[in-house]
């Protein structure tokens, strides 16, 4: 079983920055593939970010490119997303998540079968 819980989320201002971290425990997540989604306030689930086992595969969401960046660190078991140039339309409660198969990221949720509780972003205007 893995344990994942994200943190790093909170307030920021438009323009600004904030680092998500996805510590995972129970397992080693350094085989799998690990995404980032987010869910804006009544609306769905929309993917933001994932990356492959090794970390040099990645992809993201047209609206967060060239502003975010997934990473991970094998070492320290955790997954990160740099978030720069803020904007409110980011706001949303982010979540990170483990793929069922090893190897590949994903764009889709239903290939990924662990997540965490999820970290509040709010970014004002």
């Amino acid at each position: 079983q893995v344990h994942l819980v994200e943190s790093g989320g909170g307030l920021v201002q438009a323009g600004g920055s904030l680092r998500l971290s996805c510590i995972a425990s129970g397992q080693s997540v350094s085989y799998f593939g690990m995404g980032w989604f987010r869910q804006a306030p009544g609306k769905d689930t929309e993917f933001v970010a994932t990356t492959d086992w090794s970390g040099n595969s990645t992809d993201y969401i047209d609206s967060v490119k060239g502003r975010f960046t997934i990473s991970r660190d094998h070492v320290k078991n955790t997954v990160y997303l740099q978030m720069n140039s803020l904007n409110p339309e980011d706001t949303a409660v982010y979540y990170c998540a483990r793929t069922k198969i090893p190897g590949s990221g994903s764009r889709w949720y239903y290939q990924y079968n662990f997540w965490g509780p999820g970290t509040q972003v709010t970014v004002s205007s």
